[in-house]
């Protein structure tokens, strides 16, 4: 881990298909559960990144809230992958089976472009941004590259 052990990566794959086993729908269980998770994470000290495919028409009132009540600095980025690129990046992935069963057409469907949260809320990442640079960006702008990391 990049950062330390008191970063909790909240994925909203994991939490939906993993532990609810739930489709991705408006009103899903899900949504409450990343608010939870995301909420103890940090009432008991840990940063945390929420990740997944956050739609913001089911997830954009539950990330604003999780802002809002936040204490600390919030930080909240949307990395911009065109759908070709998608598309690219889609086909390297290393599980055959994942790749067999979520087809272009899942996608397709899935996708939409620039779904951002409204107000400005996100700091837009583009797709050529390398993945170091990335991580060194969020770490600066978020101030964590100012203190060191914990080990709880």
């Amino acid at each position: 881990m990049k950062f330390g052990s008191n970063l909790a990566i909240i994925g909203q794959d994991n939490l939906r298909r993993i532990v609810l086993c739930e489709r991705d729908r408006p009103c899903g269980a899900n949504i409450g559960l990343i608010d939870l998770t995301a909420r103890y994470a940090l009432d008991n000290g840990s940063h945390i990144v929420v990740e997944g495919i956050l739609h913001a028409d089911r997830n954009g009132a539950m990330l604003q809230d999780l802002v809002r009540a936040h204490r600390g600095a919030s930080r909240c980025y949307y990395l911009h992958v065109p759908f070709e690129e998608t598309l690219v990046r889609h086909a390297t992935k290393p599980d055959a089976e994942y790749l067999a069963h979520v087809t272009e057409a899942h996608l397709r469907d899935w996708y939409q472009e620039k779904d951002l949260l409204p107000g400005g809320l996100e700091t837009v990442i583009d797709a050529a941004s390398a993945l170091d640079d990335t991580v060194q960006q969020i770490l600066r702008e978020s101030g964590l590259d100012r203190g060191l990391p914990i080990d709880l």
